[in-house]
């Protein structure tokens, strides 16, 4: 499994064309949400939220504000990945209710100190998690023999209207997931690795 994963790692190519007629099979989605779920998130506050566009008709409303990407209707899979801007606040006590209650009391205080009145570190935590759980979902995906899309050229505004976004909520990205009609496009270009890779300091 560690090897598979490994390998799609390294030939997992953003798919733009995807089966129509493939239906993903509900224990398949169940395996891959059930992963990316238990992804880090800062405090444990899970402030991922996993919309599963079904409906066809929601779908190609979607894609009409997305740049009529085909790949938002065609793919098996349509996931919105959202953040709970503030997840941190609601009933924090949940995320630690296996801790003993010390550690739960501490870290139910820690998570108020650390959040209340910072807007922007909560909307930069909400990222952070959504963008682990989307690597996840891809890289666990690929390896299940499916192809994916991480999109986010949409109008952010006009798909929060459709699928109804709670005002609390921000629209991360989608990830579109399915079966290949038609092989991807060669990897553009891979920049050197000491232009990317450092040690200790930039400089």
């Amino acid at each position: 499994m560690a090897l598979d994963v490994a390998a799609s790692i390294l030939k997992r190519r953003a798919t733009k064309s995807f089966d129509a007629a493939c239906r993903m099979p509900d224990a398949d989605l169940d395996t891959i949400l059930g992963l990316a779920r238990r992804m880090p998130t800062a405090f444990n506050i899970q402030n991922w939220r996993f919309l599963v566009v079904t409906d066809p008709d929601l779908r190609r409303q979607i894609r009409k504000v997305a740049w009529d990407q085909p790949q938002v209707t065609d793919a098996s899979v349509l996931l919105v990945l959202c953040a709970d801007i503030a997840a941190w606040e609601k009933a924090p006590e949940r995320y630690w209710e296996n801790a003993e209650p010390g550690v739960r009391d501490f870290m139910v205080g820690a998570i108020d100190q650390y959040y209340r009145g910072r807007e922007q570190v909560q909307r930069d935590e909400g990222m952070r998690s959504c963008g682990m759980a989307a690597g996840a979902i891809m890289l666990l995906a690929e390896s299940m023999g499916y192809a994916t899309c991480p999109m986010d050229g949409f109008d952010f505004g006009a798909v929060g209207e459709l699928i109804g976004l709670p005002s609390d909520h921000e629209i991360v990205m989608f990830v579109a997931i399915g079966k290949t009609a038609a092989a991807p496009y060669p990897t553009g270009g891979i920049v050197p690795d000491k232009d990317i890779i450092f040690r200790n300091r930039f400089s």
